[in-house]
């Protein structure tokens, strides 16, 4: 637009329609004639008519470029690649749902991953140092060991609350979010499920889940211990450390940790009856906030 001023600017005051007037007026043509001859000079023509000449052919050749290219238009066309790289950047991977004939199989049990009877010899300690041993050479491995009076807290509000959102802050901005679901399959097995809202809400019963936790309670009574492992899907999008993020805030809001604040727990509660003020925003500020 600066560009389009001064080409207007010089329009005004070089005209070649200008010059064919001041030639037919002699009083004006011998008052500037002198001025435009010196100024000719300083732009390096050697008549009035060459520079006149010179003039007409840039205003033309301006207008050629200003017609080809419009510097708004090229803007709007920038901002637009932009919001659609941004957009892009955002995007969720959408997998394909899980196939409703496909066979469902045994849940595992924490004897298919340790004996049992022969982990019952050992300490806590020991226990929780096999237990992690076991899964550090698996990719998209997550594995913990839970008190059993903390997970007893946990599994309380999950069998009265079994369905949940969670934000997960994303690099690009913004905010993804995640649908929590608990499954509780077995006396000693419980599943904690995680799905994008945006495959649930396509898929339902059939998304798939992009990680999936197992707690194991067969060593409650013996150890006061439950045995926690879980998987992140390669073929989803999740990273390891955003599924570590997401894990943390299910502990946050299910009462896992030392206190959980009224205000998570209300909004639990608000979700699983939809209660109207369930809010969002109080959602993300208390998902985000690890005061």
């Amino acid at each position: 637009m600066f560009r389009a001023r001064l080409l207007n600017s010089s329009v005004r005051r070089f005209s070649p329609l200008g010059f064919r007037r001041w030639n037919s007026n002699n009083e004006l043509k011998n008052k500037y004639m002198e001025k435009l001859q010196i100024k000719a000079k300083k732009l390096g023509f050697e008549t009035v008519e060459e520079l006149n000449q010179s003039l007409k052919d840039e205003i033309e050749q301006k207008k050629k470029q200003l017609n080809v290219i419009d510097p708004l238009k090229e803007l709007e066309e920038k901002a637009a690649q932009t919001m659609e790289k941004s957009r892009k950047d955002h995007e969720i991977k959408i997998r394909s749902p899980i196939d409703k004939d496909e066979p469902i199989l045994p849940y595992k049990t924490l004897d298919s991953f340790l004996e049992v009877e022969k982990v019952k010899d050992l300490n806590a300690k020991e226990i929780e140092y096999i237990w992690r041993a076991r899964f550090q050479n698996k990719e998209g491995s997550l594995v913990a060991t839970l008190d059993a009076l903390k997970f007893s807290k946990m599994y309380a509000l999950a069998f009265k609350n079994r369905t949940f959102i969670l934000p997960l802050p994303k690099e690009t901005g913004g905010y993804e979010m995640h649908f929590v679901q608990w499954s509780f399959i077995g006396p000693y097995t419980t599943h904690c499920m995680l799905t994008t809202v945006a495959e649930y809400k396509l898929h339902k019963e059939y998304a798939k889940p992009h990680t999936t936790l197992m707690f194991h309670q067969e060593l409650v009574e013996d150890k006061s211990l439950v045995l926690m492992n879980g998987q992140v899907e390669k073929e989803s999008s999740m990273s390891l450390d955003e599924a570590h993020l997401l894990v943390l805030n299910i502990q946050r809001f299910y009462g896992a940790m030392d206190q959980t604040s009224e205000a998570k727990l209300q909004l639990l509660k608000n979700f699983n009856s939809g209660n109207e003020e369930f809010d969002m925003d109080k959602l993300i500020e208390e998902a985000t906030s690890f005061d």
